[in-house]
C-alpha cells in the first residue's frame, strides 16, 4: 500500500469524527435514561433509542449550522 493511501472501506477523518460524535450522543442518551424512575418506561425508551440509531445507521445527510456541521434533528426525531 502506497503512503497516504487508505485501504478500501476505511473512514475519512470527517467520517471518523462524525462516528465518534454519534456514539457519544448514543451513550449520553442511554446514560440519561438511567434516571427514568419507572422500569417499564426506561426499557421502552432504551429500546426506542436503540431502534432509531439502528434505523439511521447508514444515514449520511448532514446540514451546516453556522460554522459547524450537525446531524439533522429529523434523523433523530422520527
Amino acid at each position: 500500500m502506497a503512503a497516504g493511501r487508505l485501504p478500501p472501506g476505511a473512514l475519512t477523518l470527517r467520517q471518523f469524527l462524525r462516528r465518534q460524535q454519534v456514539l457519544r450522543l448514543y451513550r449520553s442518551i442511554l446514560r440519561a435514561l438511567r434516571d427514568v424512575p419507572a422500569e417499564a418506561d426506561r426499557r421502552y425508551l432504551q429500546e426506542w433509542a436503540r431502534e432509531e440509531f439502528r434505523r439511521n445507521k447508514d444515514a449520511t445527510e448532514e446540514v451546516r449550522r453556522g460554522n459547524k456541521w450537525a446531524i439533522p434533528s429529523t434523523l433523530w426525531l422520527r
